[in-house]
């Protein structure tokens, strides 16, 4: 492939991927956005995370799976509880992935 293609193509990727992020940073840069929508921004990530999370976590082969072999559910649980109780990110994912690899250890 020609470098030069290459780089129009790295060019364009950039402008498409900078300018959507921009445009609403220096447009609001100087307003402050109304109460209900700095609340409905504020579950925007969580949501995103949830829809990215649960398909992952309850299905297997296009079916539900709460058997005792899902180890990313059960290691979810008390993940979720620990995430909810104390707001650490290290914390939260040290004991994922603890459990998962226990899981895995002793029951696989």
């Amino acid at each position: 492939m020609d470098q030069k293609i290459i780089f129009l193509t790295f060019l364009g990727m950039l402008a498409v991927t900078y300018i959507p992020r921009m445009v609403p940073l220096v447009a609001l840069a100087t307003r402050s956005l109304p109460e209900p929508v700095v609340r409905w921004l504020s579950f925007v990530p969580g949501a995103v995370l949830s829809a990215m999370l649960f398909p992952s976590l309850l299905l297997r082969d296009k079916q539900f799976d709460f058997t005792p072999d899902n180890f990313f559910l059960w290691a979810a649980i008390p993940a979720f509880l620990l995430a909810w109780r104390t707001k650490s990110f290290f914390g939260t994912v040290a004991l994922g992935m603890a459990l998962v690899a226990a899981g895995r250890y002793f029951f696989a």
